[in-house]
């Protein structure tokens, strides 16, 4: 008989006719939840066939508002669980700093699978900063943070800035990273993720899915992770909070409500929400690692068994998202402040700010006017038309405030970005180029 390892080898070495066709991969990634029944299902890394649990963890915006000592039993509950993939890839600065100090708090900072972004985190709606420097100076940090000699995943934003993945190559090559990845959580995203994908020596990808949001990533990121060998981290499994801390976003719970389980839902051992949205994610078989975020140990005991048993094959996660899919919308979210509609404007008062305006960290943010709007492009985020708030101040519907310069001739010089950073409000310089 062919042995796990071996059987690896031999579908890695072999040509993309042979490479991990989704029969092979269901195949091989439960070898060993049969072997070891009960216990947490591992998948393999597919470029060097390293097997680890398939549920990871991450605080990210848990960590502003939830009780630090909580996140810390949320954690311990995790490791006690056969848990290790734990995820600081979103979140501010502050949050990075609570998974470093958290693990190392327990003393498990060595016994985890560290997945952390390749760059210091950008402010909001902008992206990081730029240079394989900056990539390099925040790969020495976090191993000093987190008190060990290596990361073992490090992923980038491929969007950002193309030398950071080429400096984290490096790293690798070096011994002070074991896998880089790219990562998006924005659809807009998907062509420079492919791109990257197609081009890059991709260890790992990150990438927004779950049943209620799975169109193309099931059509394009997972079956070219599988051709490529790329391994996949799923991010919220339980649908997007759209970046609302503390889970008060909309989600797959709020659309389920309090309806119960499907009784179908036991021929696959999955008997709460969680494990049904978790298991129809671990049921793609290029799906490496789904990572959830919680505030509360029993609810990490639950997603755990997510990640236990039976998974569904691919005709029953047809049925499964047909059910998501067949229930009633859920009423939209209020709108926040920053998105209240805008006083109208003049076009001449609007097309004085047209331009570009730099950073002191080199980030340029691009306006333009179109119609009765004027529009912004913060780096490289996706462009969203501002909300006039007076002739000289304008809201990013994200949140961020500009304020712009003007001398007394009334010609534009630059502008002021307010924005709320991780240690509190920030008011940055923008100057005109």
């Amino acid at each position: 008989m062919v042995d796990r390892r071996a059987f690896l080898g031999l579908t890695l070495g072999a040509g993309a006719s042979l490479a991990l066709t989704p029969a092979m991969l269901r195949a091989l990634q439960g070898v060993e939840a049969l072997r070891q029944p009960g216990a947490l299902l591992q998948r393999a890394i597919p470029s060097t066939g390293e097997m680890i649990p398939a549920v990871g963890l991450s605080f990210s915006n848990h960590v502003s508002c939830a009780d630090p000592a909580a996140l810390r039993d949320v954690l311990r509950a995790f490791a006690d669980g056969g848990g290790r993939v734990f995820d600081a890839m979103h979140g501010n600065a502050r949050a990075e700093e609570f998974h470093a100090a958290a693990a190392t708090g327990l003393g498990i900072e060595r016994k985890l699978f560290w997945s952390t972004r390749g760059a210091p985190p950008g402010g909001p709606g902008g992206p990081p900063p730029p240079g394989a420097a900056a990539a390099k100076a925040h790969v020495a940090a976090t191993l000093a943070r987190l008190k060990v000699s290596r990361l073992d995943l490090v992923m980038v934003n491929p969007a950002a800035d193309p030398t950071h993945l080429g400096a984290l190559q490096e790293e690798k090559q070096a011994g002070r990273v074991r896998y880089v990845g790219a990562q998006v959580i924005s659809d807009n995203l998907y062509p420079e993720l492919e791109a990257a994908m197609r081009n890059e020596p991709l260890d790992f990808v990150g990438v927004d899915y779950d049943v209620g949001n799975r169109a193309r990533v099931e059509d394009t990121i997972l079956p070219l992770a599988a051709e490529r060998k790329i391994a996949v981290m799923a991010f919220f499994p339980f649908g997007n909070n759209g970046g609302v801390s503390c889970g008060s976003g909309r989600n797959l719970f709020a659309r389920v409500g309090e309806r119960p389980v499907p009784e179908w839902a036991a021929e696959f051992d999955a008997t709460t929400w969680a494990q049904f949205f978790l298991k129809y994610v671990l049921g793609h078989p290029a799906v490496t690692v789904a990572r959830v975020g919680t505030t509360k140990p029993t609810h990490m005991a639950d997603n755990l068994r997510g990640g236990v048993g039976r998974l569904p094959d691919e005709a029953t996660r047809r049925r499964m998202a047909a059910f998501v899919d067949g229930l009633p919308p859920i009423a939209p979210p209020p709108m926040s402040p920053a998105q209240a509609p805008g006083i109208a404007l003049p076009a001449a008062v609007l097309d004085r700010y047209v331009g570009e305006y730099a950073l002191p960290s080199g980030t340029v943010i691009a306006f333009r006017h179109d119609g009765a709007r004027l529009l912004v492009k913060p780096g490289s985020s996706p462009e969203l038309p501002l909300n006039a708030r007076s002739e000289t101040r304008f809201q990013d519907p994200r949140g961020p405030t500009f304020e712009f310069r003007l001398d007394a001739q009334g010609k534009v010089t630059g502008a002021t970005l307010e924005q709320q950073g991780p240690q509190g409000p920030q008011r940055l310089q923008l100057e005109r180029k």
